[in-house]
């Protein structure tokens, strides 16, 4: 997405733009002949409404004939212009792999509505389908094009985007090749480290507060779950994570000369074993 519309904070840096360009062109071609056999089913239960495509600002948001921005839901794909800077790893592949999609299926997509129809930035949230029936989330997660990202209340088809994400991980392909979305200790986590991570980490002290459920890690890193969230933690005791390995995921950010990662859904936080 563009970086002034994002809803959130910026991924993994940036090496050199020339590079990955190349690069990304290349592992775009082979990760999606792979993940087209490999994409789970992901199928469609009803269509809500039916566009065509105009414009494909990146791999997760498009312009739609009326003009209205469409941001996919189930998915993040890395960043085109991050703070006006040079495109991430694989930015430029997500959004060609993602183009060529629509392309071959003539412009044209089925939408699955969810929980919310819009986004704080006014931009239109569905899920979206090809003509032939196939989610378009899954393809570009399978191909390992982006990450899956459960924004709550819109829940439909977690687990299937999670699945097509476990599989091109477990495959390697695409940004799971990369060092930067590789599991790190949050004790080794970089001073300046921002945008998302996968982070792995000892629960030291489980805190609330007013707005809060907090998670100390051992390396000086927090994880944060909003009250409002906790709907979605029923049944899971938070407090007998202490003492525990924890594997988190998501956007670290900076607060108070601290660091903290929020996470909004189970499947953001896997105890170890």
């Amino acid at each position: 997405m563009t970086g002034a519309s994002r809803c959130r904070a910026h991924g993994p840096g940036t090496p050199a733009p020339g590079v990955l360009f190349v690069l990304g062109l290349a592992v775009a071609l082979s990760a999606g002949r792979a993940a087209a056999a490999s994409a789970p089913g992901c199928g469609l239960d009803r269509v809500d409404a039916r566009v065509r495509v105009t414009y494909v600002y990146d791999g997760d948001t498009v312009r739609l004939a009326d003009g209205a921005r469409l941001r996919l839901i189930g998915i993040d794909t890395p960043e085109l212009h991050p703070d006006g800077g040079p495109p991430q790893p694989l930015a430029v592949a997500a959004r060609t792999r993602l183009r060529t999609l629509l392309e071959r299926h003539g412009y044209r997509l089925q939408l699955r509505f969810d929980r919310e129809r819009r986004d704080r930035y006014g931009r239109l949230l569905a899920h979206a389908f090809l003509d032939n029936g196939q989610s378009l989330e899954g393809r570009l997660l399978a191909a390992g094009l982006g990450t899956a990202l459960v924004v709550p209340p819109n829940l439909w088809h977690v687990g299937c985007y999670a699945a097509a994400e476990a599989g091109a991980r477990r495959a390697g392909r695409g940004v799971w090749a990369l060092p930067a979305y590789r599991p790190v200790a949050a004790g080794r986590l970089p001073a300046h480290a921002r945008g998302f991570h996968l982070v792995t980490g000892r629960v030291v002290r489980v805190r609330r507060t007013r707005r809060s459920v907090w998670l100390d890690l051992d390396g000086r890193l927090a994880v944060r779950i909003a009250r409002a969230d906790l709907i979605y933690f029923v049944g899971h005791d938070l407090e007998a994570l202490t003492g525990r390995e924890v594997l988190v995921r998501g956007w670290i950010h900076g607060y108070r000369g601290g660091r903290f990662l929020r996470v909004r859904y189970p499947t953001a936080l896997v105890p170890s074993p």
